[in-house]
C-alpha cells in the first residue's frame, strides 16, 4: 500500500465478549485495510480496537464500527474507571505511510459528518480537525462526561460540529463521539506495588500522575504528558495511566523512568509496565541506550503481566511488524 492511515477508537465496552466481537468484526468488514489489535480492559470498560489500511477503506471500516456500538451500546448502563463520554468515546485518525496529518484531518471531518448525519450521534472534531483551539483537546471535548452532557449540548460553546444539538432519548443511549486525526500516541500504563490498602494505592497513584502531567507544571512535569491515577481490580494494584501525545517529545523510555523515581520517592515502586493498543517500533527503539526492541521490553518491564494474559509480544504489538 502507497497510502496506510491507522485507526485506533475506544468503545464504552470492556466486558460483554459478544460486543466486542461484533465491533471488531465490522472494523476488519472493508477490503483493503486489516484489524491488527483489539484491547478490552474490565474495570476501565473500554476497548481499544487497532486497525490500519488505504485511507477509503479504514474510513468506512470505522464508520461501520461505529454504528455497531451505537446499535449495541446503552450508555444509560455504563459505568467504568476510564472517563468517556459516548459509546464511542473517541476516534482518531493516524497518518502511517504517504498520508499527511492534514489530509487525516479532512477524512476525520467527512467521517466526522456522516455519523452525526446518517447515526444521529453528536460529534465533536479534535485535534487536528478541530475547528477552533477550544475544541483541540480530548480533555476539552469529553470534559463533563457522558453524565454533563445534556448540558454541554445545550451551551452555544459547546454545540456539537455535527449531529444532533438537543437531548433525547437516542442520545441518552450513544451519548456523543469525539472524532479527529492525530500523530501517534502511546497508552502506557505503570502498575504500582500494592501496599494492601487500596485507597492508599490510589492515593499514591494519583498524586504521581498529578506531579508528571505536562499541565501540573511541576519541576516533574513531562512535556506533552496526560496522566491519570485508578485502581484496576483484575490486576489488584493501582495504575499511573498516561497518555504520551507526543512520543519524539517524551517518549515511552522518558516516562518510565519518571514514574519510577517518583514512585521511589514515595517509598514504593513500579512492578510493571502494560502498552494499550499498538506502538510504532521506533518508540521501544529510542527507549534504551542499547536501541533495541528486546532491551527496551526488558529494561521497561513491559512482559511483567505474562501471568495475567498481558504479555508483550513484539510481533502483535508493535504497528510495523503487523502490516508486514
Amino acid at each position: 500500500m502507497e497510502k496506510v492511515i491507522e485507526c485506533v477508537p475506544n468503545f464504552s465496552e470492556g466486558r460483554d465478549r459478544e460486543t466486542i466481537g461484533a465491533i471488531a468484526e465490522a472494523a476488519g468488514s472493508v477490503s483493503g485495510e486489516y484489524v491488527l489489535h483489539v484491547d478490552s480492559g474490565v474495570a476501565a470498560h473500554r476497548t481499544v480496537v487497532t486497525f490500519a489500511g488505504e485511507p477509503g477503506a479504514v474510513v468506512e471500516a470505522a464508520f461501520r464500527a461505529v454504528e455497531v456500538a451505537a446499535r449495541r451500546i446503552d450508555m444509560r448502563r455504563h459505568r467504568g474507571e476510564h472517563p468517556r463520554i459516548g459509546a464511542t468515546d473517541v476516534l482518531p485518525l493516524v497518518p502511517v505511510r504517504g498520508v499527511s496529518l492534514e489530509e487525516c484531518a479532512g477524512l476525520a471531518r467527512g467521517l466526522a459528518e456522516r455519523v452525526g448525519e446518517e447515526l444521529g450521534i453528536p460529534v465533536y472534531c479534535y485535534e487536528a480537525a478541530a475547528a477552533t483551539p477550544q475544541r483541540r483537546g480530548l480533555e476539552a471535548c469529553r470534559r463533563g462526561e457522558y453524565e454533563g452532557l445534556p448540558d454541554k449540548l445545550s451551551g452555544p460553546d459547546w454545540r456539537p460540529d455535527y449531529g444532533p444539538t438537543a437531548w433525547s432519548e437516542a442520545v441518552a443511549r450513544t451519548g456523543a463521539t469525539v472524532i479527529g486525526a492525530r500523530n501517534f500516541l502511546g497508552a502506557v500504563n505503570f502498575n504500582l506495588a500494592s501496599s494492601g490498602n487500596q485507597a492508599a494505592d490510589v492515593a499514591l497513584a494519583r498524586e504521581i500522575a498529578r506531579e508528571i502531567r505536562a499541565a501540573s507544571g511541576t519541576p516533574w512535569s513531562l512535556p506533552t504528558v496526560k496522566a491519570i491515577g485508578w485502581w484496576i481490580e483484575e490486576y489488584g494494584c493501582a495504575q499511573v495511566s498516561t497518555n504520551l501525545t507526543d512520543m519524539h517529545v517524551t517518549g515511552i523510555g522518558t516516562a518510565y523512568r519518571a514514574v519510577v523515581a517518583a514512585a521511589e520517592r514515595r517509598g514504593t515502586k513500579v512492578t510493571g509496565t502494560e502498552v494499550i493498543g499498538l506502538l510504532p517500533e521506533w518508540a521501544l527503539v529510542e527507549a534504551t541506550d542499547e536501541r533495541t526492541v528486546s532491551a527496551a521490553v526488558k529494561a521497561l518491564r513491559l512482559d511483567s503481566m505474562r501471568h495475567l494474559g498481558r504479555g508483550f509480544d513484539p510481533a502483535r504489538k508493535i504497528v510495523e511488524r503487523l502490516l508486514k
